[in-house]
């Protein structure tokens, strides 16, 4: 097993988070929300995502043993989970797929969990935990670095959305998908190394 670099751990959940690709559906769902309260809501539901997710960071192992899945077959589903995710970030994009009602100011759902905190971001704290838990507070440590970076990003999206405009949102997503796919096959391909199967 290789061992993973903390610098490397960092970028993936970055991507994962996909903070550029997500100011659009911020924007969108909290459009009726006044200025004065909408970063606030921003922080109340990052914060919320970042709790969901150290659950997960140190619950993982748990969750595993409980449903009896191997670190082989984790790895294998969560590169063919960020390889759906990155595939979804390069050819569409995310705004259409999450809505709450007019007028309502969304809690938890769907901005914290599951935009933020979504699948891919649950699967890969997972795996990171599973494959090396005793250097625990280096990934506690790259999780909160990439939750910053995405948290900066998402609370100051109304100007970014301003200076990069849409098509360079579009242009910035598609290029953290096609990241976030060579991460997906060498998950996969580690998962099926790992299985033998390779």
């Amino acid at each position: 097993m290789t061992e993973m670099k903390l610098l490397s751990v960092m970028v993936v959940l970055f991507l994962v988070l996909d903070p550029l690709g997500n100011i659009p559906v911020f924007l969108s769902v909290l459009s009726n929300v006044s200025p004065e309260r909408f970063k606030r809501v921003v922080i109340r539901e990052l914060l919320f995502a970042l709790i969901v997710l150290v659950i997960f960071l140190f619950a993982g192992k748990y969750i595993l043993d409980a449903l009896d899945v191997s670190q082989p077959s984790l790895g294998i589903a969560g590169g063919i989970i960020l390889a759906l995710i990155a595939i979804k970030m390069i050819f569409t994009g995310t705004e259409s797929i999450f809505h709450v009602e007019s007028g309502s100011e969304p809690f938890f759902f769907p901005l914290a969990v599951p935009l933020t905190a979504g699948p891919s971001a649950m699967t890969t704290v997972i795996l990171i935990m599973a494959r090396e838990p005793s250097r625990w507070p280096e990934w506690l440590f790259a999780l909160v670095c990439a939750w910053l970076l995405s948290a900066v990003i998402l609370y100051y999206s109304g100007f970014l959305s301003r200076v990069i405009g849409k098509r360079g949102l579009l242009a910035c997503e598609r290029l953290m998908g096609m990241l976030l796919t060579a991460v997906a096959v060498q998950m996969f391909i580690n998962g099926l190394s790992q299985a033998k199967l390779l």
